[in-house]
């Protein structure tokens, strides 16, 4: 199977390349973002392409290429769409409607799996927990609300029969290597990178909100079983809410001080950042993941061994 990934250069996008060929789910890749991605892979039959995928026509001569799967993972996230309007209408929703309909006139029928958030919720909409069928989306972002437009179109295409769409409602990616992004959620990731890096990191909400999360390995593992799992099982409704767990920062820094120790952890210093929080208290906290446990995706590990994967991982980099 050929599968192309938007947004390849993202460490989403990174680690993903690596588990499709890890595990032979795909034969060769096309990895496309604004800036040509590096090749994370040690298969040779990767094509790397730089793409502005807000231009019609670098979206079609990626689809020209003829991917059998495509992966839409490029976007503008949480605070960058909240912060700019008019961008992250263009990137998140103008861009993915353009390609989606050049796939669907293009290489009719083929997988899609579009990675949305559990930001479509809104914590307003949600009293206890969320799911996918007793839940009516209510997002509190317009990052959250683009998302959701998107969902409706896949759904709606996938209805027709034009394109095979699976929806993955991703949780916070905890912990994200590399550099922090424009997600409201970076700091999550933050208050573990840095002080394990031996850097100071900054705590911008209050230590007691629960977050939705997620490990790097269960990710990826969870999004190649989303190309792979049968369409019937889907059924009409493509929506799945990934497995996570919640977990608030105090937690997090709790384990941390297990991992690493009392003096790594205390390089986060708390300082509230009230347009982070309301951004994270617009998230629910508790998720019913079920259906995806019906559809066959994994359960996470935990914290304390999501620290640890990433510090051993830190340590065979250096």
């Amino acid at each position: 199977m050929k599968v192309l990934i938007t947004g390849a250069g993202g460490f989403v996008g990174q680690i993903l390349a690596q588990k499709l060929i890890s595990t032979s789910t795909a034969s060769s890749l096309i990895l496309a973002d604004v800036h040509s991605p590096p090749n994370p892979t040690p298969s040779t039959n990767v094509q790397c392409i730089g793409a502005d995928l807000t231009d019609p026509k670098a979206a079609a001569d990626l689809i020209a290429l003829g991917p059998d799967a495509v992966y839409i993972l490029h976007g503008i996230m949480s605070s960058g769409s909240e912060a700019n309007l008019e961008l992250g209408l263009k990137v998140n929703f103008d861009s993915v409607r353009q390609l989606l309909d050049i796939i669907r006139t293009t290489r009719p029928g083929i997988k899609v799996v579009f990675t949305s958030s559990c930001a479509v919720f809104g914590r307003k909409a949600v009293e206890h927990v969320a799911s996918e069928t007793d839940i009516v989306p209510m997002p509190e972002s317009s990052y959250g609300t683009q998302k959701l437009m998107i969902e409706f179109l896949v759904n709606d295409y996938s209805r027709r029969g034009l394109v095979d769409g699976r929806i993955v409602r991703l949780p916070t990616v905890f912990v994200r290597a590399g550099a922090p992004t424009a997600a409201a959620s970076s700091f999550v990731s933050g208050i573990v990178r840095e002080p394990v890096h031996g850097h100071e990191s900054e705590l911008p909400v209050d230590p007691s909100l629960g977050i939705w999360l997620t490990s790097p390995r269960t990710l990826a593992a969870n999004l190649v079983h989303a190309v792979k799992a049968d369409a019937s099982k889907f059924g009409s409704y493509r929506q799945v809410l990934l497995p996570g767990y919640t977990a608030t920062s105090g937690e997090i820094l709790e384990a941390l001080e297990k991992v690493c120790g009392k003096e790594t952890r205390a390089l986060v210093k708390e300082k509230r950042d009230e347009t982070i929080q309301r951004i994270v208290l617009s998230w629910p906290a508790g998720y019913d993941t079920s259906r995806a446990r019906e559809l066959g995706f994994e359960e996470d590990v935990g914290l304390e061994q999501t620290i640890r994967d990433f510090v051993d991982g830190e340590k065979q980099k250096s």
